[in-house]
């Protein structure tokens, strides 16, 4: 195995041995020497920190031909002290986020009809390397890092899958802040207050002596939560060492690590909720991940056209919960037989996994035009041990201990060997053919013991295959772009679809990964300094979905349920972007005042095009049906007055009605199944400098006072509806030293 691990960390080194050779600088098209530099940032109190796309290649990832987005963080971003993904996102058409509370402990983002559940469908990573606690198996992203540490978050769309890995929702990356480059020393603290007891701490310190930079952060978040039985304690600790060991080397040492412990307040029915939605029928549940992630990342220039980077991380922690499950219309009351409260389930994951991966990026040229290549590596390994149904105590507080032992004890292995690379062959100065390949060889393993499983678990499977993908982009003008994609992803079948649930169960031996194809035909640009654009259509074929079917045994016998690939879904749509300044339109003299308008729409057309799912021992058809937590419609639109130490936020969001499972279900007494209603929700926030050292920022969320949910959920930490927040205020003072 250590073999291994050094043969991909330095493996990249012989992609291009040649480049080690000095080697002719490659002349672009006016002639000029090109050469890549890092991106660098300058914060300005009316700086640009909008929506924008990503350029042909950073670092040393190809960027060319693809639906990407970027965003610049800053303390005037709405809602960063929050963490409240709905303000911060809204200028990413095409995000879905459920918001099961406003304690900002979770990121839950989906997009074109992916499963917004923890980001479980998303490709999640920071500064560039995964923080999902296990890629293939349990792909839930637990970690989430605190906004104000953020620099600014990329976004690639369905092909991604290339470049990074499995996935239909796309690849986001939180690029974090690093130290000062002026200073030895620099202190940021921001502390927050807000309703239902909230209370929020950032602090952080960085800077450069010498070859060294250094930047890290704590951040405390505490709060009561909008719904009874909803309070949080919340830390993330984060530290960044690098050195500069020459004009072309550099290393660097991160380590992050986040916990929280919250109180989950369970779901409600639908009469529940138009009654009270902040009552709660659970006291009892807790939820706790703790996640680790130790890395090393090596940038090396081995000439001035050829750039290596290397990262090796690890994701190591727990995912632990102690829960009364049932559906809200069950109390959480007195056994009468017992004396006692019942006794609660525990559930605990244990990850330990480790992935190293090597990316190169080397430009040439062919004909007169400049060229780039990109190619990388990956190994990665998991171990999860899963420990559900164990019985715990019939005590109200945060209690892990059991009674009874495990009814669920499994060690889940996944072995993941990848390779890809891109070229983007320029055939004019404004023309540009980006084709791509990945293979990936992915080794799973399971064994254990099932309590309802009338033998022990085994379960063991190879899959590789190729992905390919090309993206071409034309350049209109300097400012604007014409692009279009299509690429292959995939999403491998979790280790969940792979457990029987019971002895009836069995387990198609043929089941196969979700695989399909993202295309992308899109305009992007900026038109001066007034309005910034992009019209994009998409088409996303999802194929082989995996569910349940009734089957009887051939020779006769009791029918048992067959997990099986079910079915094929399409989803279609339009998804844009626009901002206007509306003082650089009218009067583009005044530099002192602005006032931008923006709005973010998508529309998509979610249905299965085939499939069949069990529903009470009765295979039935699926085609035709709504995806389930697809919305036809989400729009954000908001406007922004800034002034020259000031500025205020008014944002308005807008989502349709959706349904939660695939047969389109109306409703169900226990609130489980059912429509999710359209909403609509109001947000301002607002920002003042007081000089160069100091700020105060404000806001409401929900300004009307909105009831509304945007899930509905059929596991943890329901089941069934999940409200979202009321009207709540906050508000923080902020120093920079």
């Amino acid at each position: 195995m250590r073999k291994k691990l050094l043969v991909l960390l330095f493996a990249g080194l012989t992609l291009q041995a040649f480049a080690q050779q000095p080697r002719k600088k490659v002349p672009g098209t006016d002639s000029a020497f090109n050469k890549m530099l890092d991106s660098i940032t300058i914060n300005t109190l009316l700086r640009n920190s909008d929506a924008v796309f990503l350029p042909d290649s950073k670092g040393t990832v190809i960027y060319a031909g693809k639906r990407t987005n970027l965003l610049q963080l800053s303390n005037n971003t709405a809602g960063v002290q929050l963490n409240n993904g709905r303000t911060v996102l809204a200028r990413i058409p095409g995000l879905t986020l459920w918001e099961m509370d406003g304690a900002g402990t979770q990121m839950n983002i989906g997009t074109r009809g992916t499963d917004a559940h923890r980001s479980i469908e998303m490709n999640m990573r920071q500064n560039g390397y995964n923080t999902n606690s296990d890629i293939f198996g349990y792909p839930e992203n637990h970690y989430t890092v605190p906004m104000q540490a953020i620099e600014e978050i990329q976004l690639v769309r369905g092909s991604a899958a290339l470049q990074f890995g499995p996935q239909f929702g796309g690849m986001l990356n939180y690029t974090l802040k690093q130290g000062d480059s002026t200073k030895p020393v620099a202190v940021e603290t921001e502390q927050t207050v807000g309703s239902n007891n909230l209370f929020n701490s950032y602090n952080a310190v960085g800077g450069t002596v010498g070859k060294w930079n250094y930047y890290t952060f704590y951040d405390y978040r505490h709060g009561d939560g909008w719904r009874n039985n909803a309070q949080f304690d919340y830390h993330s600790y984060y530290a960044h060492i690098g050195y500069q060991v020459n004009a072309k080397m550099n290393i660097a040492a991160e380590f992050s690590r986040m916990e929280y412990v919250q109180q989950i307040a369970g779901g409600l029915t639908d009469a529940q909720f138009k009654a009270n939605p902040t009552q709660s029928e659970r006291a009892r549940n807790y939820f706790q991940p703790v996640i680790n992630i130790p890395a090393l990342l090596f940038k090396y220039n081995i000439n001035a056209n050829t750039k290596l980077e290397t990262t090796v991380h690890s994701v190591t922690g727990q995912r632990n919960s102690v829960q009364f499950i049932n559906a809200g219309n069950i109390a959480d009351t007195v056994n009468t037989a017992l004396g006692t409260y019942n006794p609660r389930q525990v559930d605990r994951d244990y990850y330990k996994g480790i992935t190293a991966e090597a990316r190169l990026l080397h430009q040439y040229t062919m004909g007169k035009n400049a060229q780039a290549f990109s190619a990388g590596i990956r190994y990665f390994t998991e171990l999860t041990k899963r420990r559900q149904k164990g019985v715990g105590t019939t005590a109200g507080d945060f209690d892990l201990s059991l009674t009874k032992p495990y009814g669920i004890d499994l060690h889940l292995t996944t072995t993941n060997y990848a390779m890809f690379a891109e070229n983007i062959f320029r055939l004019s100065s404004k023309l540009s053919v980006t084709p791509g390949v990945r293979y990936e060889i992915i080794k799973t393993n399971l064994d254990g013991v099932i309590n309802n499983a009338s033998t022990a678990v085994a379960y063991r499977s190879t899959r590789n295959f190729p992905l390919f993908g090309t993206g071409i982009q034309y350049q209109l003008s300097a400012a604007t772009q014409l692009y279009g994609n299509i690429s292959q992803a995939y999403r491998p079948y979790l280790y969940a679809n792979i457990t029987p649930a019971d002895r009836l169960d069995k387990i198609d031996p043929a089941l196969k990964d979700s695989k399909g194809y993202d295309i992308d035909l899109g305009w992007r640009g900026r038109a001066k300094n007034i309005l910034q654009f992009e019209v994009n259509a998409f088409y996303l074929y999802y194929g082989n979905k995996i569910g349940l079917v009734s089957q009887t045994p051939a020779g006769g016998g009791n029918p048992y349920l067959f997990t099986t690939n079910i079915g094929n879904a399409v989803i279609k749509g339009v998804e844009a972007f626009g901002e206007l300044s509306l003082m650089k339109w009218f009067a583009p003299d005044v530099t002192q005042v602005d006032v931008k308008v923006f709005n973010s729409l998508a529309y998509n057309d979610a249905h299965y095009k085939s499939g069949m799912i069990n529903q009470a021992g009765v295979n039935k058809s699926i085609a035709g049906n709504d995806v389930e937590n697809a919305p036809a419609w989400v729009n954000k639109c908001g406007v922004k007055l800034l002034l020259k130490n000031f500025n205020i936020e008014l944002q308005h969001t807008y989502t349709s009605k959706t349904y939660n499972d695939a047969f389109n279900t109306e409703f169900s007494s226990n609130g489980v199944i059912g429509v999710v209603p359209a909403w609509h929700v109001m947000d301002v926030t607002a920002n003042f400098n007081l000089n160069k050292r100091y700020h105060i920022a404000a806001g409401i969320n929900n300004l009307t006072n909105e009831k509304y949910f945007n899930r509905r959920i059929t596991m943890y930490p329901g089941p069934g509806i999940l409200p979202a927040d009321g009207r709540t205020f906050n508000i923080s003072f902020g120093v920079k030293l």
